[in-house]
């Protein structure tokens, strides 16, 4: 909305959630060598969260006795002379006497306002500082020390104290009780670590998608079951108070209710990379916007050309979206083949592409509309501008106007699913958090609460007061929006999306549509296979060449060809207007299978073009 701010967002350069450097008889190691449990910490002397953790490490290693092996590895903090110092004397001291855990242990222990006093430890060990000495065995210290430096940044360690337990990333609390649980491999923290690793793998939400897919096909086509799984998703589902009922098919509370939640996600994604992310500048900005825009018209032109006019003419729609998360699938599994800069070109035209398409439902595949309802949603979609306006940050009453909006819109007669992209452009974003301003007020809480009771902190935790206000400086650190799509993402791409699969994809595969239903299914196929990449082939090139946009030297026009290529991949959103294009169900049928085959050709098309590494960008073609 036009009254919101923009807010900052970083990434980490390597988001790896495993330890890249295996643990070898070069690491210095507490505890058993054959210890089932393994836990790594990149650590820092001059860090008070280190020695805040090491208390914690220390009770931990006396639980598990010879159940755990502990390793330490050096990440001083950055910029800091001192803090790499005191790492170097410790690995000098182990290659001159092997005195590296008893160095350890004081250098831990002797704190003082954050620091160390590492001239005392020093004296105390005969050890020269760093500064003031360079022999072999210091150099093989600072080298030690670098290399597990390098080794952090390979793994993602961005701060000490980072820990990894077997391997693995830790993200939890640093707390015993926390560390324990997972060291113990509780149930509960073994299927959260199944999940997350499942999630985090590139090509998870389009395997999803395809699993759901094969089950569908699979069931619909079964002697046995096809009747029974092909009708369950006609039942009909509702709610009954006195007069009032509202009755739907489970495939209608499916296509226009739980795809709500999914154009929710696009609408956010979209306002998300205009206002915080990579399209923030109209330049950067104009490249995947007039690629999606020649992805569009091309194939339903191409479309047009193909299917007679007639009743069959309406289904152009079907030609011109993109899914996302089989397209991101082959991308994730071709790795660096594909520049980043591409990979973000792509996406933001598969998300521009779904915005389009549901914008193209609401105004071309609407029947009758009821005035009442529509005005009524006009009444609510202001109440949320104005919400918007007046920066009413809290979430429930957009939720519950939301869920009011959906009812008016599918009462109205347009697709209920535009609810879930209005909400979205309503829901506010927030100008940047002070973080250091946002640090000094949690310092003051945590000092106030040691203050008037260290004990009863311990034992109780913070009182009521301090976590009504440290729950408030939580919800600060994130934007509505920004919280909204964190929590709505993953159950839109593994749940709502492979649901609409399992529910949409389940066709009788019949070879007599070819013969009745030819025109439709090649206009279906060449829209997706031909239109989509030459349309936006087409349209970027025009881009760059009169001025308007900026192709990046990441990537050279054969590789962009590739991606328009991936956007052939219709599925999802292509069997979505086809549910709502072809009411007839053999027209429907030759539809969803002309999708499927143009969307597999599309997919492995892309892939060739992409498969071979970019050596040296193309200039413009003349």
């Amino acid at each position: 909305m036009g009254g919101e701010n923009k807010i900052e967002q970083s990434f980490p350069p390597n988001h790896s959630t495993r330890l890249m450097q295996s643990v070898d008889a070069d690491d210095h190691v507490l505890g058993n060598p054959e210890a089932p449990i393994t836990l790594v910490e990149y650590g820092s002397y001059f860090s008070s969260s280190c020695h805040a953790a090491h208390e914690v490490i220390t009770r931990l290693r006396e639980h598990f006795g010879d159940e755990l092996r502990y390793v330490y590895r050096h990440l001083p903090l950055p910029g800091h002379s001192r803090a790499k110092q005191a790492a170097i004397m410790a690995e000098y001291a182990a290659e001159i006497s092997g005195d590296f855990w008893e160095v350890h242990e004081a250098l831990m222990n002797r704190e003082s306002k954050g620091e160390v006093n590492i001239e005392k430890v020093a004296e105390d060990f005969g050890l020269p500082l760093p500064d003031k000495l360079d022999n072999l065995k210091m150099k093989n210290a600072r080298r030690r020390v670098e290399d597990d430096m390098q080794g952090a940044q390979e793994s993602g360690a961005l701060l000490a104290p980072t820990f990894y337990i077997n391997d693995r990333l830790y993200e939890g609390a640093w707390d015993e009780s926390s560390l324990s649980e997972v060291m113990r491999g509780s149930p509960g923290s073994r299927v959260k670590t199944a999940a997350l690793d499942f999630v985090r793998w590139g090509p998870s939400a389009g395997i999803a998608l395809m699993v759901m897919v094969i089950i569908a096909l699979v069931l619909a086509n079964s002697n046995s079951y096809g009747a029974q799984f092909l009708g369950f998703w006609n039942k009909s589902f509702g709610f009954h108070a006195g007069a009032f009922s509202f009755d739907l098919p489970l495939i209608r509370w499916i296509n226009d209710g739980l795809l709500t939640i999914f154009f929710l996600v696009v609408g956010l994604e979209v306002k998300r990379e205009f206002t915080v992310g990579r399209l923030t500048k109209m330049r950067a900005a104009a490249l995947p916007l007039a690629g999606s825009f020649g992805g569009v018209v091309v194939p339903a032109l191409l479309y047009l050309l193909i299917v007679p006019f007639g009743p069959l003419s309406i289904g152009w729609g079907t030609t011109i979206s993109t899914d996302t998360a089989f397209a991101i699938a082959i991308i994730a599994f071709m790795g660096n083949r594909v520049p980043m800069e591409l990979r973000v070109f792509l996406t933001v035209c598969a998300i521009v592409d779904d915005l389009v398409s549901i914008m193209v439902v609401a105004i071309f595949y609407t029947d009758d509309i009821n005035i009442t309802y529509l005005a009524a949603a006009g009444a609510v979609t202001g109440v949320l501008t104005i919400m918007n306006r007046w920066r009413f940050y809290r979430l429930l009453p957009y939720i519950i106007l939301g869920l009011i909006l959906w009812f008016f819109l599918h009462e109205a007669g347009i697709h209920a699913t535009l609810a879930g992209v209005i909400l979205a452009l309503c829901i506010p974003t927030r100008p940047p958090v002070n973080f250091k301003v946002l640090n000094a007020q949690i310092q003051r809480i945590f000092k106030a609460e040691t203050y008037f009771g260290a004990e009863r902190l311990q034992k109780h935790g913070p009182s009521k007061h301090s976590i009504g206000m440290l729950n408030t400086l939580h919800d600060r650190l994130e934007s509505p929006a920004s919280k909204v799509l964190h929590t709505i993402e993953p159950w839109s791409t593994y749940f709502v999306l492979p649901v609409f699969a399992l529910a949409n994809a389940g066709v009788i595969i019949t070879l007599d549509v070819f013969h009745t239903d030819l025109p439709l299914m090649m206009a279906i196929f060449i829209g997706l296979v031909v239109g989509k990449p030459v349309g936006i082939y087409l349209f970027s090139w025009l881009a760059v060449r009169f001025n308007i946009a900026e192709k990046p030297l990441s990537y050279n026009w054969r590789q962009l060809f590739g991606a328009g290529a991936l956007a052939g991949i219709g599925f999802t959103m292509s069997l979505f207007i086809a549910s709502e294009a072809f009411p007839v169900p053999s027209h429907f049928t030759a539809a969803k299978i002309a999708i499927f085959i143009a969307s597999t050709v599309a997919g492995v098309m892309g892939a060739i073009i992409l498969w071979k590494r970019i050596l040296n960008p193309e200039p413009l073609p003349s």
